[in-house]
């Protein structure tokens, strides 16, 4: 009874805290003037505008999967099946865009492309105009959303090929060359995780807010943004914000029925990976790979540390943003546990099936993920914008429900691939001998779940630093973030300051990952050595 209670406790959170936002706006969308009417609707899809929204949302995302799943895929083949030189080096350095805002990478490819950035000064005033031009709308965003997202189908890619049984593909070597059996046998194998990896591309595309917003490309998420936030129209944010919720909704729809069918050859326990020979064919892709991770990850990095080299510069970052850092590595931090803990129980749920709606709790998780942070910034500020909720709506907690909508999929699916690998039997053996579900959980889920909790831990702490949309949308005064600090000052501030800003950003957003890198080597020793 105990454990049904717990379980009980962790959905209801998730719905009071992150879909009842969303219905509550949806809702209050459907009401002018205190009587039910859709003349909300009938406006935005009456205006030629919300049709070019549509319109330039649906292309940057189509298009931003479409070349992240052509360069991911061969990428994470080659990082995790080839003989290619220094594969840990080159997957470190393409995963990093994607654990920064993806705005600062769009505010450096500026200082690099824009009308006085680097390469006007190099190259000319005529130079410099051409490429702010193509930097500045369609082509710039879509360039910074595939550097920023392109680790995401690398990572997917190798995740999967871990899985696939290697007898398969020896049996097909036997009677044909590799590319015909990465064609035949490995892609069509992992096929339901390169098209996870672009539904994941696609929806976070879709609500990207940042990068368009810095490089001018009208999408549907900056729009609702721009209605609440400098016409405080509700009703235009709103309508706004209501069918990019609706596309996340059928998206996932599309997911459950298409990935719920598949299935995957997993391989047999320790067996080993097979590796392909590149051959003569090495020294050509370890030069591509190495162009493609400098041009995508070096070059912007380095055009922000070379903009922000000098010490009055980051002395005047920190000076002015010193309270938000520590707002920041707080709110995270907070963020994060709170992260675990609900993630915890849901990803029990969801992995021991202990209820028939589970993947009814799963699919809460996964669509409030899949929504822009500014839709679920416009619910919670619907809901709790009373006077008798503003206890909430003016502290700390309105940012903490935020994280806690948006990102509870993350720790759920870790914590639920973590309780995957503990033996059912050992709880039933506890259970047997009369162990109450507390007793169950701190003596065997949580220790053995150890490593899942601190990586569920670490990398909600990651997106929560690095959030704009939600924080930029519901903070109250005084109470902004490193992100929100550094887009507020991007159009006023001098650009040295700026960058500075950014690399600080970096540096605090790295720290995590080199503790998970030490936790977990620490832990993998110790493991070694008991055995």
């Amino acid at each position: 009874m105990t454990k049904k209670i717990t379980l009980w406790i962790a959905v209801l959170l998730l719905i009071v805290i992150g879909l009842a936002p969303v219905l509550s706006m949806f809702i209050k969308s459907l009401f002018v003037d205190g009587a039910l009417s859709l003349k909300n609707y009938q406006l935005l899809f009456q205006a030629k505008r919300e049709w070019i929204l549509l319109s330039n949302s649906f292309t940057l995302a189509g298009a931003t999967t479409l070349i992240t799943i052509l360069l991911g895929v061969p990428l994470g083949i080659l990082f995790s099946k080839t003989d290619l030189p220094l594969k840990k080096l080159f997957t470190i350095l393409f995963v990093i865009p994607l654990i920064i805002p993806p705005y600062i990478l769009a505010l450096a490819w500026f200082y690099l492309c824009g009308r006085s950035g680097v390469v006007a000064t190099v190259f000319g005033e005529k130079i410099g105009i051409f490429t702010s031009h193509f930097l500045f709308g369609f082509p710039g965003t879509l360039f910074v959303m595939v550097s920023t997202l392109l680790p995401i189908v690398i990572i997917m890619t190798m995740t999967y090929l871990r899985m696939v049984n290697p007898r398969l593909e020896e049996a097909a070597k036997l009677s044909a060359r590799w590319p015909l059996v990465l064609k035949s046998v490995t892609i069509p194998v992992i096929k339901p995780g390169i098209f996870l990896a672009g539904l994941i591309v696609f929806i976070l595309t879709l609500g990207e807010f940042g990068v368009p917003s810095s490089l001018r490309f009208d999408v549907f998420a900056v729009e609702s943004f721009i209605q609440f936030s400098a016409f405080y129209n509700f009703n235009a944010a709103t309508a706004a914000a209501i069918p990019l919720g609706v596309i996340t909704l059928i998206i996932l729809m599309g997911e459950r029925i298409f990935l719920r069918k598949k299935t995957i050859q997993f391989r047999l326990a320790r067996e080993a990976m097979t590796i392909i020979p590149l051959g003569k064919t090495k020294q050509f892709f370890f030069i591509a790979v190495i162009t493609l991770a400098f041009i995508l990850t070096a070059l912007p990095i380095g055009i922000l540390l070379i903009k922000s080299f000098s010490l009055p510069a980051y002395n005047e970052a920190f000076t002015r943003s010193i309270d938000s850092i520590i707002r920041s590595l707080l709110y995270a931090s907070i963020g994060a546990t709170c992260l675990v803990a609900l993630g915890f129980f849901l990803g029990y749920l969801l992995e021991r099936k202990a209820f028939r709606f589970s993947y009814a709790a799963d699919s809460i998780a996964i669509f409030l993920f899949a929504l822009p942070g500014t839709v679920i910034g416009i619910g919670l500020i619907s809901l709790w914008n009373t006077q008798a909720t503003n206890f909430i709506y003016a502290s700390i907690a309105i940012i903490l429900f935020g994280y806690i909508a948006q990102y509870t999929a993350l720790g759920e699916r870790i914590m639920a691939a973590t309780f995957s690998q503990i033996p059912h039997s050992m709880e039933e053996a506890a259970q047997s001998v009369g162990a109450g579900w507390f007793r169950r959980l701190f003596y065997i889920l949580i220790p053995f779940a150890k490593r899942g909790i601190i990586a569920a831990w670490l990398v909600g702490f990651i997106f929560c630093l690095r959030d704009l949309g939600i924080t930029m949308m519901v903070y109250p005064p005084a109470h902004d973030t490193l992100p929100v600090r550094i887009f507020t000052l991007m159009a006023n501030s001098p650009e040295e300051v700026i960058a500075a800003l950014c690399m600080i950003m970096i540096v605090i957003t790295f720290l995590p990952l080199s503790m998970l890198a030490l936790v977990l080597k620490y832990m993998g020793s110790k493991d070694d050595s008991k055995n």
